[in-house]
């Protein structure tokens, strides 16, 4: 059996975008992000929130406070990266705001 991290080696991203994540002093995670972590991501910190599950395609490591241009796939598939690179821009979300995501054109 594979695990989520082996599955999501072998996938293409359907879009780059530089994510950021917050330090933890400024709400983010207080751990790092592995390869196989996913959450929420969000078009707008507005109210109602909806979004859309996301798994960022990292490499090595990624912790809080940190930024790098990674590769993301989306369980909603291409509707959902087609929405975020319209926007521009998406949030991660964890119970709180914990990243951001600029989409590279």
């Amino acid at each position: 059996m594979s695990t989520r991290a082996e599955a999501l080696r072998t996938m293409t991203p359907q879009l780059i975008a530089d994510l950021t994540l917050y330090p933890t002093s400024e709400g983010g995670k207080k751990l790092t992000i592995q390869l196989g972590y996913g959450c929420p991501s969000l078009v707008s910190k507005a109210e109602p929130l909806a979004g859309y599950d996301g798994w960022p395609l990292l490499e090595e490591p990624l912790p809080p406070g940190s930024s790098r241009r990674v590769g993301f796939v989306f369980l909603s598939g291409q509707e959902a990266a087609d929405i975020f690179r319209n926007a521009g821009k998406f949030y991660l979300w964890e119970g709180r705001f914990i990243g951001d995501a600029v989409v590279v054109p």
